[in-house]
């Protein structure tokens, strides 16, 4: 609000003077109501969303007393529909749509389900009985390479070795690996 439509002299300060302005704005409000909603529908793009912001408008104003004079109230009420209507877009974009909850609704859950779970308890005792039968070295070399990524030089020169006998270690490690799989998981 402009200081023009308003004036908020604390000195001015009078009971009977607020309840005279508040009376005075709710009665031009009603009286001036269709040339409010064209106006302000105009500034909105919206005929709904004028309707919505002059009801609410109409309700601030029983609800509250108007400190001060308003020296233009035509103007006062239609800037002030105006930041109400702007007030309630901005609460609009914050909230969801219905097609936005529902695509929420819908996410798949990504955590395993207890069948997957067991599962992957299960794959992991295989794995650990697997990697039991490996030799103290390639078994090693194999938890260096997958679980620390570290490199083949790495490696190699963590165990004291050439690159080539890490390959060939490791190449040996996966193959002993994929192969006790397979046949625990076919059953001779």
């Amino acid at each position: 609000m402009s200081e023009d439509e308003r004036s908020t002299s604390s000195s001015d300060h009078d009971p009977d003077r607020e309840s005279e302005s508040s009376r005075t704005l709710r009665a031009l409000f009603i009286e001036r109501y269709q040339d409010l909603k064209s106006r302000l529908a105009r500034r909105l793009g919206s005929l709904e969303w004028a309707e919505d912001a002059l009801q609410d408008t109409y309700l601030r104003l029983n609800g509250r007393e108007i400190v001060g004079d308003v020296r233009n109230p035509a103007a006062y009420l239609l800037r002030s529909a105006f930041h109400v209507a702007l007030n309630q877009r901005r609460a609009d974009n914050r909230r969801l749509n219905a097609e936005e909850v529902e695509a929420l609704l819908n996410l798949a859950d990504d955590a395993p389900d207890a069948v997957r779970v067991i599962s992957g308890r299960s794959d992991l005792e295989r794995l650990k009985q697997v990697m039991a039968e490996l030799p103290p070295r390639p078994r090693a070399i194999l938890l260096a390479a997958r679980l620390e990524g570290l490199s083949r030089q790495e490696i190699a020169q963590r165990f004291g070795i050439s690159v080539s006998l890490v390959e060939k270690d490791l190449r040996r490690a996966q193959e002993h690996c994929v192969a006790r799989f397979k046949k625990i998981r076919r059953p001779e």
